[in-house]
């Protein structure tokens, strides 16, 4: 990481370093826009990208064929070529596996539930295949007795997101973008409705093009007289088990929870959602929640030793979509915020997005239902 001098400037400012900010200012970088600055609150990487389960599973989470659900099936699918372009860039290898989701119904209202969703999907020629219990069993057997039937996703994957957050620091690195830590944006600075450049904790760092990728914390950075684009903190908390053998090979989810192998022999369980601010931690609540519901899951679970927990502060905006996109009234200004519980899924877009309405000035017809022009001002610093 590079040292702050008293007097910076750079081409874009990216504001917020996990995986968007991250992925943002690579594609930047490629695409050779000139000096491109990340500034970042702690360490890249380590807030809610960090806490992530890197589960890439659009259909097993959708109710709808919406803009939104297009969006994360889109990014979803850029993922192999996104994984192979680090490894050629990094030498790391982001464990992108491929095994394929199960959604199980454990509840007769799991059933109707996942009954929906296989005719919504089938009917829209995705891939999705319905499982009788001795099927799953056959694919997974460590699913629970009492198991009713289960919805196969051979698309919806996972990468290990923490390896994938190293990739992309490196590949900043490597791509000379310049990566500041432990420096605060305190407020975008606006003349005549062009961006200036932005006021930190450090100083003032000159820029006619800001990219505010804050996740959580975007609603503490001061607009400098434009509208506030209001994001919350919702808390997930996760757990943490040691599987060695490992009892699954695929993500398996319950509308309730779900469980995550991974290669090296953990298994992640989760999550909790949480409207606490920013009060951090693991609660004794939260753990009691995630384990029922991964033993719900499978009960071989309570054989299996809990070695590690965390929690992490997911972006959500008031209508729980992301913010993509220019602000009209502020020549210069982006937005790539609120991806709420999907910013490891959408990296890969929203870098490719937003790079290209900074390089090139497209504006990808993908962006309209996310501007950030859709929400009426709130307020203004």
């Amino acid at each position: 990481m590079e040292k702050f001098q008293s007097y910076e400037t750079a081409d874009v400012v990216v504001v917020g370093g996990g995986v968007i900010g991250l992925a943002i200012a690579r594609e930047l970088a490629r695409r050779r826009v000139g000096s491109v600055m990340i500034i970042e609150r702690s360490e890249f990487g380590r807030q809610a990208s960090f806490a992530a389960a890197g589960m890439l599973a659009p259909q097993a989470e959708a109710d709808v064929a919406d803009d939104f659900f297009r969006l994360c099936c889109r990014s979803r699918d850029l993922y192999s070529g996104f994984a192979e372009s680090l490894r050629e860039e990094t030498g790391i290898d982001i464990e992108l596996d491929r095994t394929g989701t199960l959604y199980c119904a454990f509840t007769a209202e799991d059933q109707e539930e996942l009954e929906e969703r296989h005719s919504w999907q089938t009917r829209a020629a995705l891939p999705v295949e319905k499982l009788s219990a001795r099927e799953t069993r056959e694919l997974e057997p460590c699913v629970a007795a009492d198991l009713r039937e289960a919805l196969k996703f051979p698309l919806d994957i996972q990468v290990e997101n923490r390896r994938l957050l190293n990739a992309l620091v490196t590949a900043n690195e490597n791509l000379r973008v310049k990566l500041l830590t432990r420096m605060t944006v305190e407020s975008l600075r606006v003349e005549r409705g062009q961006v200036a450049g932005v006021d930190t904790s450090a100083g003032f760092i000159s820029s006619r093009k800001v990219v505010v990728a804050g996740g959580a914390w975007t609603s503490m950075i001061g607009t400098g007289g434009g509208p506030q684009i209001r994001i919350e903190p919702v808390r997930g908390q996760m757990l943490c088990f040691e599987s060695k053998p490992t009892i699954a090979r695929h993500v398996i989810y319950s509308p309730r929870g779900y469980i995550v192998p991974r290669r090296d022999g953990r298994l992640l369980a989760g999550s909790t959602t949480e409207e606490v601010g920013f009060a951090g931690g693991v609660t004794d609540a939260g753990i009691q929640s995630i384990r029922l519901h991964a033993l719900e899951i499978s009960s071989q679970v309570s054989a299996l030793p809990l070695i590690d927990s965390w929690s992490g502060f997911r972006p959500r905006a008031s209508d729980s979509l992301p913010v993509l996109g220019a602000v009209s009234e502020t020549k210069g200004l982006f937005y790539a915020t609120g991806h709420y519980r999907n910013g490891i899924l959408l990296a890969p877009l929203t870098g490719k997005l937003i790079a290209g309405l900074i390089a090139d000035n497209v504006v990808s017809p993908e962006l309209g239902a996310f501007a950030p022009d859709r929400f009426a001002p709130v307020g203004v610093n």
